[in-house]
């Protein structure tokens, strides 16, 4: 039976009360009914990932064309969906207020807020106008039912802070503002992930595994992390692929850059399954 957007928020909290699951970050519709096939319980978008899909640099999709994004991975899969929605799309929180309110509507089981301004002379929010814009989020998430999760995420070590004691600061503001989950994307160190799991707790964490590391998921699991994503990477690896066949191609005539590719009737089983089970939910 197919999902209502209520069961899949349900489901969605329900994951983040115990134990570790590993969020994946499809880029379009494709990517993420493969992951569905592959057993992973939720899903979550990937700003980047999407932008590569356009043709576009990380950070200059349009609030429209990011929400219109939202909706069709939300439409495509029984899987909830956690949205990467970057700043919120505005200046201040009305503004926050009111983007958060369109991406509820496309059917998300949650949605992270970044503090970062993309300015590189200052490329932190102080943390009053993060927490001024959290609240605002909660607000809206809370004057539609409140079963939609809010992740507050600070990003010290993605914009070139790596301040541990002002990422944990935000991170516990964030919580006190209404965060249901708190991410630091670039933490990786045992320290770094326990540190920031011991200051929000009981609150769950993200953490991102964009690169290879030397943890297992258990490892993970063992430290305290509720949650890994794993962000612009899927598409990375895709993309990898690509460039590896296409240089191949293009530089030395071979064709060896296929070797590795699904076959056309692995992909074409798997949309089908995909196709038909639609079919006798509609």
């Amino acid at each position: 039976m197919a999902q209502t957007i209520q069961q899949k928020r349900a489901a969605f909290r329900a994951l983040h009360a115990q134990g570790c699951f590993v969020l994946p970050n499809p880029w379009d519709v494709g990517s993420a009914l493969f992951l569905q096939q592959m057993g992973f319980k939720a899903l979550a978008t990937t700003s980047s990932g999407h932008a590569w899909s356009q043709g576009l640099p990380d950070g200059s999709t349009s609030r429209d064309e990011v929400i219109a994004h939202m909706r069709k991975l939300v439409s495509a899969t029984d899987l909830p969906i956690n949205a990467d929605f970057e700043s919120g799309f505005a200046d201040d929180p009305a503004g926050v207020a009111q983007s958060v309110r369109m991406a509820l509507d496309t059917g998300v089981a949650g949605l992270s807020l970044e503090d970062s301004t993309g300015n590189p002379d200052a490329p932190l929010l102080s943390i009053d106008d993060a927490v001024a814009r959290l609240r605002a989020a909660r607000a809206a998430i809370d004057e539609a039912g409140g079963d939609t999760l809010l992740i507050g995420r600070a990003e010290n070590f993605f914009v070139g802070r790596p301040d541990l004691d002002d990422a944990i600061t935000r991170l516990k503001a964030y919580a006190e503002a209404g965060a249901d989950c708190l991410y630091a994307p670039g933490i990786r160190t045992r320290e770094q992930i326990t540190a920031v799991v011991s200051a929000v707790a009981p609150k769950p964490v993200n953490l991102l595994v964009g690169t290879t590391i030397e943890f297992t998921l258990q490892d993970i699991e063992a430290m305290g992390v509720r949650r890994v994503s794993v962000g612009g990477a899927m598409a990375r690896a895709a993309w990898g692929g690509l460039q590896r066949a296409a240089s191949m191609l293009a530089r030395e005539g071979r064709f060896d850059g296929f070797a590795d590719a699904m076959s056309q009737a692995q992909l074409n089983a798997l949309f089908k399954k995909e196709a038909g089970q639609a079919n006798d939910q509609a």
